[in-house]
């Protein structure tokens, strides 16, 4: 077709279907009961729409107008972003038998040149960030709601090594909006069979500033605080008060018992996972909700008996099951959605390729979660777990 006969065609169509402006389009639903139809994607429509407008995408019109839009003989006016679109569908919705059907003149960019409401149906996602989490926002337990739950939530990560680094990438491929990364260690050669956030050019770099980067490249649109210092009594109450939730990945047992400490105090719930050689386990410690990481164990085991992974080992892809387990936890508790590992300890045996549960319970008379129990106080944790 030539131009000037697809100007001619266009010309007839706009003579067949009525138009209206905006501001008259405003006023007929309010005087008339008219429905603004937003025939825009999906996409599109959540970034930022006509207040009121209901949503059926032009490519599903004929699909979908029995079911969205039931009522033929209710006024309907057609919107799309600049009013072509809309012009066709409104041809469409009269052949399907619709009475009355007018095109909105200029589209929702004239609705906002008008300063007319609008709504973000999207709850606040731009168009960028529904595309990259599409396949989020189609699965019904997360969709729109919950993929802005998690843009809101605020997790800790204690360590940017091995259980941090799968856990710190899914969190914010997910699109968890705030992670918070707490390590005083530098990237050493030793780490990268199992440390994915760094890479080796970093070998030297400060972890927290080289988890920075690579969060960054995956996902912009994620806010990522550092703390570069050791986590410890005289900065537990100024971090963790901040987030959520913590995830644990220490590979000690005086942070664990202090992150468990600071999330009891705090009322957080605690992400945990650990590895040794070729076994992990994960598990959710939450006040009110089963027990805590000291009615798991009430004392640390002999100094004998607890070599880190420079000492003993670990095989590098099992940090990468335990951090993706808490991850997923992670995310559950944010979404409201499933049952969490709270009062079980999942054990992951990589050698056997089998998975068991152990229940927990919790104790009635755990000093730190125990209810009605005060809290006692942060402790000299080294010297505590290396007592004999």
């Amino acid at each position: 077709m030539s131009s000037s006969s697809q100007k001619d065609w266009l010309d007839a169509l706009r003579a067949r279907i009525e138009s209206v402006t905006p501001t008259d389009a405003a006023a007929r639903v309010h005087a008339d009961g008219a429905l603004l139809v937003d025939v825009r994607e999906r996409a599109e429509h959540n970034a930022g729409a006509a207040a009121g407008s209901h949503n059926v995408p032009k490519g599903f019109l004929e699909l979908w107008a029995a079911r969205e839009l039931p009522d033929p003989s209710r006024p309907l006016l057609v919107m799309c972003q600049t009013g072509l679109r809309s012009l066709f569908a409104a041809e469409a919705l009269q052949k399907l038998g619709y009475a009355t059907v007018l095109n909105v003149d200029g589209g929702y960019r004239a609705w906002l040149e008008a300063g007319l409401p609008v709504a973000l149906p999207g709850g606040g996602l731009s168009a960028e960030e529904q595309r990259r989490y599409a396949r989020h926002l189609v699965i019904p337990e997360v969709g729109l709601a919950g993929q802005r739950r998690l843009k809101d939530a605020r997790v800790l990560m204690i360590g940017a090594g091995g259980l941090g680094s799968p856990a710190a990438l899914y969190l914010a491929s997910a699109g968890v909006g705030t992670l918070g990364i707490v390590d005083f260690d530098v990237v050493d050669e030793s780490n990268l069979q199992r440390q994915v956030l760094h890479d080796s050019s970093r070998v030297g770099h400060r972890k927290v500033d080289s988890a920075r980067r690579t969060i960054a490249a995956i996902n912009p649109h994620v806010e990522v605080i550092t703390y570069d210092e050791r986590f410890d009594s005289s900065n537990a109450d100024r971090i963790v008060p901040d987030f959520d939730m913590v995830l644990d990945g220490a590979d000690n047992f005086p942070t664990r018992y202090l992150v468990n400490d600071a999330c009891v105090k705090h009322n957080k719930p605690n992400v945990h996972g650990s590895v040794f050689r070729f076994e992990g386990q994960a598990s959710l410690f939450m006040r009110g909700h089963g027990p805590c990481y000291r009615c798991l164990y009430p004392e640390p085991p002999p100094p004998e008996m607890t070599q880190s992974c420079a000492e003993a080992g670990v095989l590098g892809v099992l940090p990468g099951v335990i951090g993706l387990l808490q991850a997923v936890e992670a995310i559950k508790l944010i979404l409201q959605q499933g049952r969490s590992l709270a009062g079980r300890l999942l054990v992951y045996d990589a050698l056997a390729a089998t998975f068991r549960q152990l229940r927990i319970e919790a104790d009635p008379n755990c000093p730190y979660c125990a209810e009605g129990k005060p809290f006692p106080g942060y402790i000299d944790y080294k010297n505590f777990c290396n007592k004999k």
